[in-house]
């Protein structure tokens, strides 16, 4: 199988899966990549993976995860739903990636600019885009700093709305799943939260999610 070359990953901690994250975003922002043998990586994961890290972003085209964490075939386990919601079987994924497939970390990801959290401030119900915002709207609900113009038209809480959101699905995947609470109590796993700039590249992890 793929082994990362920094690290062997049966061996790796949540703290060190992070750490090749950082330093990889880094790369990116900065014109950057890791030389990668893409046909001898096929050649190596054709019959198994070994995730290092698991992903849970929104599905936008302008946020792929391997790229602007500078990662190859076989590092991130990868899941991608409009609004980085944690539906069900998002959960599901999760949990088959952190117990059976041996990644280390979970990462929630929410964007700038998103189009699901804008609907959600918009209050948008039409269709089954109604389902992913209906798991999005607490999050409008928990932001109450600010009190006039709550809704898309207003970068400042459109922002923390998509900071806030990261935080729900967080909350969401470790009330939901009994698999997952008790890798993060055995330290077996890590979950952090994070948000990427659209306009700058950079991935912000939120202090307040981090658990390793």
């Amino acid at each position: 199988m793929y082994k990362h070359p920094l690290l062997n990953r049966d061996k790796m901690s949540p703290q060190e899966a992070m750490d090749i994250l950082v330093e990889g975003n880094h790369r990116f922002t900065n014109n950057l990549t890791a030389n990668k043998d893409m046909m001898s990586l096929v050649s190596i994961t054709k019959d198994r993976q070994h995730p290092f890290a698991s992903v849970l972003s929104c599905s936008d085209s302008r946020a792929p995860v391997e790229m602007l964490f500078d990662q190859a075939l076989g590092d991130i386990f990868s899941v991608r739903l409009a609004g980085n919601i944690a539906s069900d079987k998002v959960i599901g994924s999760l949990e088959f990636s952190s117990k059976y497939l041996g990644s280390k970390l979970i990462v929630v990801l929410g964007h700038t600019d998103c189009g699901a959290v804008k609907a959600a401030c918009d209050n948008f119900r039409e269709g089954h885009i109604g389902e992913i915002i209906n798991l999005i709207r607490p999050a409008v609900r928990m932001e109450k700093t600010v009190v006039e113009q709550r809704d898309s038209s207003n970068v400042g809480f459109l922002d923390k709305v998509c900071a806030l959101n990261v935080q729900v699905q967080i909350n969401e995947i470790i009330h939901s799943s009994d698999i997952i609470q008790d890798m993060l109590a055995a330290k077996q796993i890590g979950m952090v939260g994070g948000v990427y700039n659209l306009a700058t590249g950079e991935v912000s992890f939120l202090p307040d999610t981090l658990m390793l």
